[in-house]
């Protein structure tokens, strides 16, 4: 059995296998299995019936039974490849209608059942220990079969009869380490396919007569050419494209790992240069021995592009320049030549037919096509991962590519010198790729003037200058992974429909931005630091006005990169109210509330007559404060009663049946003139007597009181002890309001007392009675002396 590295082409077949399960899986009557590499040695009993893809490869299964696979009616693609299965029976399919994809490819096969199979479209059965094609005649019924990967040790004629019928799009023929020595030269005679890939005996001289220009092919890929001259391996591959030269069906040749001389490498290319060939691609080259001169005739060819990859030579000593002058005059369109370390190229001798030129990946400097002016109807270069240094170096390279179109600088060391004056790039220049170099802001100042599509991702950008030249041709523009703070203002850009801008350092972008860049059809700016405050929200309501399809990425790479309470959160679900961010709306908004609250506090204020309770309050806590500040034994020395009572004759009803009923139960001596007064003294001694053994005067504030002459002797006297005694003894009562002009000028002292103090309202409302004469009690209530001697005898 081989076990060795497939070729570039088995790959393909893989990553296409990938491809077309991801576009089976858009579907949504596709279910895929995935159980690859997870150490299987027999294939799983708990899969789904629903099953259509499923994926057992790189494991260690030893065989396929009916049982493992019979429930899987719907069934369509099978990998079972990288495992360890020798033997298989094709009726284990029978129950498999529906399959269409079978890779049992890198398995230990060697013999195959055959019986009525399924019409298969793809059958790889490559990489196995066939000694003979495993070729079944029943494989003639596989009507609509595309893909056929075989791998024998030795080949027969007619062991390709079965298959003759079909027309097959790709076969891919593996021959093993043992392959040779049985050979027939015409057993590829019937094979009827449009692409044949053959696998070589890798590590193997290559001493085979196998007739390849027999096929049906138009494109045959030849894989591990090993041929030295000391061998005379090389006569046997020469002799392989001398009969090519007689197949004019082939127009695509590839070889994959070649092993051979500098000189021998030349000898395929003449000979190639001279068959129908018209696409020829030579990759993984390794070269051996001197190159020795000699001459290449660049007549009658047919060859339209030639490719050569990733060349390796063991020489460190060459004719270079001939080299570079064999492949710059070649006569075709199409030449490329990447991942060889080619450090020049010089320019063509006469005017050149390229029309597309790929140098990518090598050593290349800026001296490259220094002054050539022979490429003048060059289309496409490509330069990309080279070690250009300088831009004006190239800008002067172009100047002379009077059809260049596009032009790909790629990940190389330039830069741009602002004050390098020379900026005059080919007119053709449409499409221009300088990514991944380390240009600086000053690039914009140096670009072609006609370019489409520009390319300057990953470089070292901060900023767009400005003033520049305007680039009113540019339709697509792909600043990602720069530092670039601001979005681009398309004043300077009038035709751009595309921008990528990703993965910079935004925060704050214009919410003018769609407005400025009106014909943008297409936008990328996800993964950048949004600064999620007030700034931005225009421009997330502006993205949310904008097609899913215009804003890509959108909504999962639009995230906020400050503050730190929303890092992290989508865009889309960032929200900040239109009156937090607009400060003269927010000002205006709480003026009203503090209005509103203030007069809703007011009237409930007034409705429920908060002032008067917080007078009330407040006149108690002042009374009980100047009462802890008098000496008890000055108060308690004269003081017979705890208040004497000055009111109106009119107003004795109220007196007699609220005022002494709520103050003398609670222990308080009254003293009223028409029980206290001592008879036989006049009325104003019995009044001065009276205020001076009372602790306060109490006046029953009314318009009768003012109308009276005794109520005011009373206040005179009690007003006189007020500054007399030096402390305050004045409780003033309104039982009913007083008009100011009611009172009479007489009593100017009571005008003067009701403006300077607190006097107590009574209450019209029941509920505040209580209040009121808590109030008034704890203005009067001292212990008098005698109360104090009766309780001290107690």
């Amino acid at each position: 059995m081989m076990k060795t590295n497939s070729s570039i082409f088995h790959f393909a077949i893989i990553v296409m296998l990938i491809f077309d399960i991801r576009i089976q899986l858009s579907d949504e009557s596709e279910f895929l299995v995935n159980r690859s590499n997870t150490g299987l040695f027999h294939v799983p009993k708990d899969l789904s019936l629903k099953t259509t893809i499923l994926d057992i490869s790189q494991n260690y299964i030893s065989e396929l039974q009916t049982s493992d696979i019979l429930s899987l009616s719907k069934l369509r693609i099978l990998i079972v490849s990288h495992n360890r299965i020798q033997y298989l029976d094709i009726s284990v399919f029978k129950f498999n209608q529906e399959l269409e994809y079978l890779d049992l490819s890198h398995n230990e096969l060697g013999k195959i059942s055959c019986h009525p199979t399924v019409d298969l479209k793809h059958l790889d059965l490559s990489f196995n220990a066939f000694d003979d094609l495993p070729i079944c005649k029943e494989f003639g019924n596989m009507s609509h079969l595309e893909f056929l990967g075989l791998s024998a040790t030795q080949l027969q004629k007619s062991s390709v009869f079965p298959i003759a019928p079909l027309h097959i799009s790709k076969v891919l023929l593996v021959l093993g380490d043992a392959y040779g020595e049985k050979e027939d030269a015409e057993s590829l005679r019937d094979l009827n396919t449009e692409s044949l890939h053959i696998v070589f005996p890798r590590r193997k001289e290559f001493r085979f007569t196998l007739d390849v220009s027999v096929s049906t092919a138009v494109s045959l890929e030849l894989s591990n050419i090993k041929c030295m001259l000391d061998d005379n391996g090389c006569s046997y591959f020469q002799n392989v494209l001398s009969k090519l030269q007689k197949n004019s069906r082939l127009s695509t040749l590839t070889l994959n790992n070649v092993e051979t001389t500098w000189n021998f490498f030349i000898t395929i290319l003449q000979l190639v240069w001279h068959t129908s060939t018209e696409y020829f691609s030579i990759s993984n080259v390794k070269l051996q021995d001197y190159l020795t001169l000699s001459y290449f005739d660049y007549s009658n060819t047919s060859l339209k592009a030639l490719s050569i990859h990733h060349v390796v030579s063991d020489v460190f000593t060459l004719p270079q320049s001939y080299s570079y002058r064999l492949f710059s005059n070649m006569n075709i369109h199409n030449f490329t030549v990447s991942g060889t370390h080619m450090i020049h190229m010089v320019c063509p001798f006469q005017i050149s037919p390229f029309l597309y030129l790929d140098f990518s990946n090598n050593l290349l400097t800026d001296m490259v096509f220094k002054n050539c002016g022979n490429l003048a109807k060059l289309e496409t270069l490509n330069l990309q991962m080279n070690q250009l240094k300088e831009l004006a170096s190239i800008v002067n390279m172009t100047k002379e590519m009077k059809s260049l179109q596009q032009l790909d600088i790629s990940q190389n060391s330039l830069r741009h010198d602002e004050n390098e004056g020379n900026c005059a790039w080919t007119k053709s220049l449409l499409s221009l790729n300088i990514s991944s170099n380390i240009l600086a802001d000053s690039v914009f100042r140096c670009l072609p003037p006609k370019v489409k599509v520009l390319d300057l991702h990953d470089n070292r950008i901060r900023s767009i200058p400005k003033p520049i030249m305007k680039l009113e041709a540019l339709q697509e523009l792909n600043v990602a992974s720069n530092s670039l703070a601001h979005l681009p203002d398309c004043d300077t850009f009038s035709s751009l429909s595309v921008l990528i801008i990703d993965s910079n350092s935004i925060s704050n972008p214009s919410a003018d931005f769609f407005q400025s860049c009106q014909k943008i059809r297409s936008i990328r700016a996800g993964n950048n630091p949004f600064q999620c405050t007030c700034e931005l929200r225009e421009f997330v309501q502006s993205l949310g006005q904008v097609s899913s399809e215009v804003v890509e990425g959108w909504p999962d790479s639009y995230k906020c990169g400050y503050p730190e309470n929303y890092k992290g959160t989508q865009l889309k679900d960032f929200h900040m109210s239109q009156l937090s961010c607009n400060t003269t709306l927010l000002l205006v908004t709480i003026g009203i509330t503090v209005l509103v609250l203030t007069l809703t506090v007011t009237a409930l204020c007034i409705y429920f007559d908060l002032p008067w309770y917080l007078r009330m309050v407040c006149q108690w806590t002042q009374t009980r404060r100047r009462a802890r500040n008098t000496p008890l034994e000055e108060l308690q020395r004269t003081l017979q009663f705890h208040a004497f009572i000055s009111y109106s004759g009119h107003d004795s009803a109220w007196v007699k049946n609220e005022l002494l009923p709520n103050l003398e139960k609670e222990d308080i001596r009254i003293c009223l003139h028409e029980r206290n007064f001592v008879p036989g003294k006049s009325i104003v001694e019995n009044i001065i007597n009276c205020i001076e053994r009372s602790y306060k005067s109490i006046f029953v504030l009314s318009p009768n009181f003012v109308q009276s002459e005794w109520c005011h002797y009373e206040l005179y006297f009690a007003y006189h002890n007020l500054f007399h005694e030096a402390f305050d003894n004045l409780i003033l009562i309104l039982l009913e309001p007083i008009p100011q002009y009611s009172i009479p000028s007489s009593y100017h002292k009571l005008k003067n007392l009701m403006a300077q103090r607190t006097y107590l309202e009574w209450p019209k409302e029941k509920s505040k009675h209580g209040l009121f004469w808590a109030n008034l009690r704890a203005s009067i209530n001292i212990k008098l002396m005698e109360q104090a001697k009766k309780r001290d005898h107690t």
